[in-house]
C-alpha cells in the first residue's frame, strides 16, 4: 500500500500520536502528584482518596463513553467528508453529556454517604472520614469533567490532539499548584486536593467549549464547530448513532469499574497497608501502559475516519500498525522504568511493608503489559471505531466478571499464598492475587478480540 494512497501519512500520525503521549503523561503525572502530595497527610488519607478515585473513575467513564460515541460518529462523518454533520454531532453530544452529568450529580448529592458506606463500609473510620470529605467536593466537578472529556474527544476526532494536550498542561498547573497552596500553605486535609480538582476541570471545560465555539479550519478542512448550540435543536437520529457506540461502551466501562471496585473491596479486607500499596502501584502501572493508552485514542480517530471514507483495508492496515507501535513503545518504556520503580515508590512515604507489596504489583503489571496489554486495550478501540461496540462490550463484561473478579476470590481462598510465603512473599500476598487475576482477564479478552478481527465481521458495522 503506497503512502500517497493512505489517509494518514507518517507525518500525520506523528502529529496525532506525540501530543497524545504527552497528554497521557501529564494525566498520569497528575495522578502521581496527587497521591504523593496527599501522602503527607498519612496512609489513611492516601487510602481514602484512592478509594474515592476508583468510584469517581466509574462515574467519569460514563461520560468518557459518551464522548467516545460522539468521537466515533464525528470521525466517520469527517472521513466521509460531511463536516457539517460532524458539527451537528458535536452539539448533540454536548446536550447529552450535560443532561447525563446533571442527573448523576443529583443522585450523588442525594446518596453520597450511603454509597460510600455500601461500597467501603468495612474500612477504618479515619479512611471513611477522608473518603466522605473528598467525594462530596469532587462530585461537583462531574459536569465539567463530562464536558471536558466530550470536547477533547471531538478535537481528537479531527486529528487535532494538540488542543487536548495544552489543556492537560493547564489542568496540571492549576491542580498541582492548588494542591501545593492548600496542603502546604493553608495546611488543609484531603479537601486540599479536592478543591483544585474542581477548579482545574471547570477551567478546562470552559476553555475547550470556547475553542469549539470558535470553529475555523484544521488541516485545510472545516473544523468541528458548536456555533448555534444555544438554539437547542434535538436530532434523535444523531443521538441514536452516538448512543449505539456510547451505551455499549458505557456499560462496558461501568461494569469494568464496578468490578474493580468490588475487587478493591476485597483488597480493603487486607487492611490499610494493602489499600495504600494498591493505590501507589495503580499510579505507576498507569505509567507502564502510557504509550498504549495514547495509541488507543489514536486508533479511534484513524480507524474511524478510514471507516467513514469506506476504506476498510486502510482501517485494517492502521490497526496493525498502531498495535505494533503500542507493543514497541511499551517495551521501550517499561524496561528502564522497572529498573527505577523501587526508587519511585519511595517518594510515596509509605512503610517498608507497603512499599514492598507495591513493588511486587508494579513488577507483575509491567512485565505482562509488555506481553499482553496492547491487544487487550489498544486493539479493541479499532473495533469500536468501526462501530462494533456491542461485541467488545460483551467480551469485556464477561471476562471482567467471570475471570478477574471470579479468580480474585478463588485465589483469595486457596492455600497457594501459604505455599508462596515460603519463598519470601509478604504476609499480605493475598492482595497480589487480585493482580494475577487481572492478567488472566487480559489473556481471555485478547483472544476474543483477535478472533473477531480476523473474522472480518467488524467491517460492516459503520454507524453513519
Amino acid at each position: 500500500m503506497s503512502d500517497t494512497s493512505l489517509l494518514f501519512s507518517p507525518k500525520d500520525l506523528r502529529r496525532l500520536i506525540l501530543p497524545l503521549i504527552v497528554e497521557q503523561l501529564l494525566s498520569i503525572f497528575l495522578g502521581m502528584a496527587d497521591i504523593v502530595m496527599v501522602s503527607t497527610l498519612g496512609e489513611e488519607a492516601v487510602s481514602g482518596v484512592s478509594l474515592v478515585d476508583s468510584l469517581n473513575v466509574l462515574l467519569v467513564q460514563l461520560f468518557a463513553a459518551l464522548g467516545t460515541g460522539g468521537a466515533v460518529v464525528a470521525s466517520q462523518y469527517i472521513g466521509h467528508g460531511a463536516h457539517d454533520m460532524a458539527s451537528k454531532t458535536a452539539k448533540q453530544l454536548l446536550y447529552t453529556i450535560v443532561a447525563a452529568s446533571l442527573a448523576v450529580l443529583t443522585l450523588c448529592l442525594a446518596f453520597n454517604r450511603q454509597l460510600l458506606s455500601f461500597l467501603f463500609g468495612s474500612i477504618d473510620d479515619g479512611v471513611m472520614s477522608a473518603s466522605r470529605t473528598y467525594f462530596f467536593i469532587t462530585i461537583f466537578a462531574l459536569p465539567s469533567i463530562g464536558l471536558y472529556n466530550a470536547c477533547a474527544a471531538l478535537f481528537r476526532a479531527q486529528g487535532n490532539s494538540h488542543v487536548s494536550m495544552f489543556i492537560s498542561i493547564l489542568i496540571n498547573v492549576l491542580n498541582i499548584g492548588g494542591n501545593a497552596i492548600l496542603l502546604y500553605g493553608f495546611r488543609c486535609g484531603v479537601e486540599g486536593v479536592a478543591f483544585p480538582t474542581l477548579v482545574s476541570r471547570t477551567a478546562a471545560a470552559l476553555v475547550l467549549l470556547a475553542l469549539l465555539y470558535k470553529g475555523g479550519t484544521y488541516n485545510g478542512q472545516p473544523a468541528v464547530s458548536i456555533r448555534g448550540i444555544f438554539r437547542f435543536e434535538f436530532d434523535g437520529g444523531i443521538i441514536k448513532r452516538i448512543l449505539s457506540i456510547g451505551v455499549p461502551n458505557g456499560l462496558e466501562n461501568s461494569m469494568f469499574q464496578i468490578g474493580k471496585i468490588l475487587v478493591l473491596s476485597l483488597i480493603a479486607t487486607y487492611g490499610t497497608t494493602a489499600i495504600a500499596a494498591n493505590a501507589a502501584a495503580n499510579t505507576l502501572s498507569s505509567f507502564e501502559t502510557l504509550p498504549g493508552s495514547a495509541m488507543s485514542l489514536a486508533m479511534l480517530t484513524v480507524v474511524g475516519q478510514c471507516i467513514g471514507a469506506g476504506k476498510t483495508e486502510q482501517a485494517e492496515y492502521y490497526t496493525k500498525k498502531l498495535l505494533a507501535l503500542a507493543f514497541a513503545s511499551i517495551a521501550v518504556l517499561n524496561i528502564p522504568f522497572l529498573l527505577c520503580a523501587r526508587s519511585l515508590l519511595r517518594l510515596y512515604a509509605l512503610s517498608a511493608e507497603t512499599t514492598r507489596l507495591a513493588w511486587y504489583m508494579t513488577l507483575l503489571h509491567g512485565v505482562c503489559a509488555m506481553l499482553i496489554w496492547p491487544v487487550s486495550f489498544t486493539f479493541p478501540n479499532s473495533l469500536r471505531a468501526a462501530g462494533d461496540a456491542v461485541f467488545t462490550m460483551i467480551v469485556s463484561m464477561i471476562s471482567m466478571w467471570a475471570v478477574r473478579i471470579g479468580m480474585s476470590y478463588v485465589l483469595d481462598r486457596t492455600d497457594m499464598f501459604g505455599l508462596m510465603a515460603r519463598f519470601g512473599w509478604p504476609p499480605s500476598f493475598g492482595a497480589l492475587g487480585v493482580w494475577f487475576a487481572m492478567i488472566l482477564d487480559w489473556i481471555v479478552r485478547s483472544s476474543c478480540f483477535v478472533y473477531r478481527f480476523r473474522s472480518g465481521k467488524w467491517k460492516g458495522k459503520r454507524v453513519i
